[in-house]
């Protein structure tokens, strides 16, 4: 695992969304190319198939919509901020409400990783490949 000895928790929620998307959009695909992985032998080109399946913007944007009402108020929160960060990156493979829905979704994740919640990210995780 990462050392996070420099990021204090309890000052995790003061960081910018989009910080937070960064980190939570590696967290994110590394955890589905683990699932992917563990669904068995398939070939490495059907492996990168299926994780864009479940990593492309208008995928997370739907997953993100079908799990709000599982979010804790707090959560909600955090994706209602990450959501309308202004960003300066242009999407190009989705339209910008998706985008700013994956981005939502992503530093919901960064969050709880550098939390060190990782729990509550594989709960969130499952719900949204459900």
């Amino acid at each position: 695992m990462f050392n996070l000895s420099n990021v204090d928790k309890n000052q995790v929620h003061l960081l910018n969304p989009l910080v937070l998307a960064y980190i939570g959009d590696a967290v994110y695909e590394l955890n589905i190319r683990t699932k992917v992985i563990d669904k068995g032998n398939i070939k490495t080109s059907n492996m990168h198939r299926k994780s864009i399946e479940y990593v492309r913007a208008k995928s997370q944007a739907e997953a993100l919509d079908r799990i709000m009402e599982k979010l804790t108020e707090y959560e909600v929160d955090l994706v209602r901020r990450a959501r309308n960060t202004h960003s300066l990156t242009v999407p190009k493979n989705a339209d910008l409400e998706e985008y700013k829905k994956a981005t939502a979704l992503e530093a919901l994740i960064g969050y709880l990783y550098l939390k060190e919640d990782y729990g509550r990210i594989q709960e969130i995780i499952d719900w949204c490949i459900e």
